[in-house]
């Protein structure tokens, strides 16, 4: 059975964008975006939400500005996108569906007859995903930031129980945890 991941870049407050929206303190260096490359190789496909779809969807049509932009270009184009939608009418990208409701007995028999990992993305999405009992490890990169409110990378109301399988530093100062979820287990 394929995994389910959800990965957000994250303030040490725990939010994802601040209160105007804002997420350009995130923009990951080099290092982090080499690593990142090497988490998204696996997955087969992305759930997303639109937000993040229409953040993300700039990788079809562009390369970035280094090898390492390139080498994420091309993980993105090569991975199937699932994107839950009720206002998307057609998708700006290959390899892409739109849904129009988050369905977790399709994700359950997704995970199931898929190959390889899946990723989930967008705080909000992510949510249900974790509410439903889908995610199986949360991988969370924390920025040298903080920025006092906004979008949080974890949900409110969601109890989980979590167990630390990987820690990392990155000389910019940010720091990459990934968490096993525990399911049963009250934190």
């Amino acid at each position: 059975m394929a995994r389910l991941s959800y990965s957000a870049i994250a303030s040490l407050d725990g939010y994802v964008e601040d209160e105007q929206g804002d997420f350009q303190w995130a923009a990951p260096d080099e290092e982090v975006h080499a690593f990142v490359n090497d988490l998204e190789r696996p997955i087969g496909t992305h759930l997303l939400g639109r937000r993040m779809y229409e953040t993300m969807v700039y990788w079809e049509t562009e390369d970035g500005e280094s090898e390492v932009g390139r080498a994420f270009a091309e993980v993105w184009r090569a991975a199937e996108k699932i994107v839950y939608s009720r206002t998307l009418r057609s998708p700006s990208s290959a390899r892409t569906r739109i849904e129009r409701e988050f369905d977790p007995a399709a994700v359950r028999r997704l995970k199931e007859s898929s190959a390889r990992d899946l990723s989930i993305g967008g705080a909000e999405l992510a949510r249900a995903a974790l509410a439903a009992g889908l995610v199986d490890e949360c991988q969370l990169f924390l920025c040298p930031v903080t920025v006092g409110g906004g979008k949080r990378a974890l949900p409110d109301g969601v109890r989980l129980g979590l167990e630390l399988v990987e820690e990392r530093r990155f000389r910019g100062g940010v720091v990459y945890l990934r968490y096993r979820v525990r399911p049963g287990l009250t934190p």
